[in-house]
């Protein structure tokens, strides 16, 4: 099985990009984020045709999250917590691998920036929110995997100048203690898992040349429960739709289980 996550900010603007992934890539789901557009708008018909099912939580012009796939899900779950500010950005739904039943979940954490304001206490609310949540899921059933846009940069090695980020919301020591407490419930970033010193980004901005520069950084995750870890066969960035016309400022992270 094949399991992709790809913040592809602006569904309808990157459709082109995305159908030909799905035709090369060929994910059994695709994750994606920041689809800045509600379900009546959804280019549901263009995937139709692709036979992948859309599972939809959409805002009109920001956020907003989807599961495109070829097999199915069942318990589609949009209010996975009470989002003080209710917007859409988790969607949940239960897949079946291997007689091990998987509770998917695809998030887009906000960003957060800048600091000092009401949007960055609105992504540490999130995060605590949401790490209670896992808790609680956890208890139920600790088959998990959550991919998405995290907007954390974990680590020094995940972003080319870790020195420019240091009073950024990607990369202020509290939210990656928050991500670590993520973390330590019961999950492995598995790129890191995997990759221990690769130095690979998943978003380069539009600004300055930085794709051009490679001046990029990792915000983008899959963190599988440790339950799963044997079910993990690999893990891959794939750089190329970033080098497309009319990009988005994201590329897809790829998952596979045996």
């Amino acid at each position: 099985m094949k399991i992709c996550s790809w913040n592809v900010n602006s569904v309808r603007a990157r459709i082109t990009n995305i159908l030909n992934y799905l035709k090369t890539s060929k994910p059994d789901i695709l994750l994606i984020q920041e689809i800045k557009t509600e379900e009546k708008n959804f280019p549901i018909s263009d995937f139709t045709n692709l036979e992948y099912e859309s599972h939809i939580f959409g805002q009109k012009s920001y956020n907003g999250v989807a599961f495109l796939s070829k097999i199915n899900i069942d318990k589609i779950d949009i209010k996975f917590f009470n989002d003080k500010n209710n917007q859409s950005r988790i969607i949940v739904g239960n897949i079946k691998n291997q007689s091990k039943i998987i509770t998917l979940i695809n998030i887009y954490v906000p960003n957060g920036n800048p600091i000092g304001t009401e949007k960055y206490e609105y992504k540490k609310y999130w995060y605590d929110s949401f790490i209670k949540k896992i808790r609680k899921t956890l208890e139920k059933n600790k088959n998990i995997i959550i991919g998405g846009d995290f907007n954390v940069i974990p680590e020094e090695i995940d972003v080319y100048d870790y020195k420019k980020y240091e009073n950024d919301a990607l990369f202020k020591l509290e939210i990656r203690k928050k991500f670590r407490e993520l973390i330590n419930l019961g999950f492995q970033d598995i790129y890191r898992h995997l990759n221990k010193y690769k130095q690979e980004y998943t978003f380069w901005d539009y600004m300055a040349g930085a794709w051009q520069k490679n001046q990029g950084m990792r915000i983008d995750h899959f963190l599988i429960s440790n339950n799963l870890l044997s079910n993990i066969k690999n893990v891959n960035i794939d750089k190329k739709p970033r080098s497309k016309i009319k990009p988005s400022d994201h590329t897809p992270i790829e998952l596979e289980l045996n």
